[in-house]
This record gives structure tokens, C-alpha cells and sequence, in this order.
């Protein structure tokens, strides 16, 4: 009885961890959790390669939304991922529920009373915002990181949520502002850059201000 138990265990383990593979930054490296990392979205037409920044995307403007930098010398602001479930390993896989939270070394300039992790917004329209204020582990934060395909460049991903993809709309000043979607010519696909290499710039949007805003 008992070992037919462990074995009924170990099918489910195998079943649960099938396809999964550790999600790489762009130097190859697994993406841990506790690091920082810049998301940026890789360019397009309508996309430039700048990174992701909390900005306001709606009026009254909190919580804030998620917006690409209009300039893509801009790296982003750096955030962190945590499992949104109890799992022992620092190595981010595929197909994991993750947490993803915004890193600030200040405060924001305004809407302080929300939290810094994402969260798809509770709304009946089509395509919901993504934005600040969510809890660990609540369903409207569970985000997964899924490999994009063929044709994409080595190290490239798309970010999903229960009910869609994550993609991009025209917001505030012509910057794109992200949303849950399930239409595929509005998927954004990502790469992970590592907080570290890329001091410089980091250093440069940090000094100017603009870490929190897309232009």
C-alpha cells in the first residue's frame, strides 16, 4: 500500500514538472529568485526596447500602471520574482506561478499605499491593466514565464496569467502600456538582463529621476 502510494507520488511529481526548464537571463544564466533583473520587451514596430517603469496610466492615477520606457536606452526599473507557491529551489522554471515585484531603493512620488507587485486589474474589460498594488500569492498576481517560440532569438519569453497574455496598448504619451490580452499581434515577448550588468545605465536613469516614469 505504501509503495504504491510513493509511486502514485512520484507520476504526479513527473507529470507536474514536464516541460518545465529554467528560464534563462540573456548572459545564459538561470533567473533566481531574490535577484533583480530588468524585463525588457525586444523591439518591434511598435515597441522600442526600452525597459518596464511604473507609470500613471489612468486618472485618478493610483495604483499606478506598468508602461515601457519611451526611449530605449532606458533600462527599466529592476524587480524580483518570488514563487507564488511553496517551492524550496532559487531557480526560476517555466510554467511556475510567480510572484513579480518592482524593486525601488525610493519612494515613489506619489500612490506609497500600494504595493510594488504586479496584478492583473479586476475589471470586466476585455483587456484589464496590469497593475501595482497586488498580494502575494492571490490569483490576480500569479504570472508565469513561458519560452516564445521558434524565430524569437535564444533566452526570449512571453509573461501569462490565468486568463491571457501579457501585451501592450497605446497608453499616456504614446507609451505602451501593458495588459492582459489573448491577442496574439498584441503579445509582448521579454528578455531578462541581470540588475548587475547593467550598473551604468541603471545608475544614469536613477540619477536623472525618470526611473519611475515612461519618458
Amino acid at each position: 500500500m505504501k509503495i504504491s502510494f510513493l509511486i502514485t507520488l512520484l507520476l504526479a511529481t513527473v507529470a507536474c514538472t514536464h516541460g518545465q526548464e529554467p528560464v534563462k537571463d540573456t548572459a545564459g544564466n538561470s533567473l533566481e529568485t531574490g535577484q533583480q533583473y530588468f524585463i525588457r520587451p525586444i523591439k518591434t514596430a511598435s515597441l522600442n526596447g526600452g525597459g518596464l517603469v511604473p507609470a500613471a496610466i489612468k486618472f485618478p492615477p493610483c495604483p499606478l500602471g506598468i508602461n515601457q520606457a519611451l526611449f530605449p536606452f532606458l533600462p527599466g526599473q529592476p524587480l524580483s520574482f518570488q514563487f507564488a507557491d511553496s517551492v524550496t529551489e532559487p531557480i526560476v522554471k517555466t510554467s511556475t506561478d510567480v510572484t513579480i515585484e518592482f524593486n525601488a531603493s525610493k519612494p515613489l512620488p506619489l500612490c506609497n499605499e500600494f504595493s510594488f507587485i504586479w496584478e492583473v486589474e479586476s475589471s470586466s474589460a476585455s483587456e484589464p491593466a496590469i497593475l501595482l498594488g497586488g498580494i502575494a500569492g492571490s490569483q490576480n498576481s500569479r504570472f508565469k514565464i513561458e519560452k516564445a517560440g521558434e524565430g524569437l532569438g535564444e533566452n526570449t519569453y512571453r509573461l501569462t496569467s490565468l486568463d491571457g497574455t501579457v501585451g501592450s496598448v497605446p497608453g499616456f504619451f504614446g507609451a505602451p502600456k501593458l495588459v492582459l490580452t489573448n491577442d496574439d499581434a498584441k503579445t509582448i515577448f521579454v528578455k531578462f538582463n541581470k540588475y548587475n550588468e547593467a550598473t551604468t545605465s541603471a545608475s544614469r536613469v536613477e540619477k536623472s529621476g525618470l526611473r519611475m516614469f515612461p519618458f
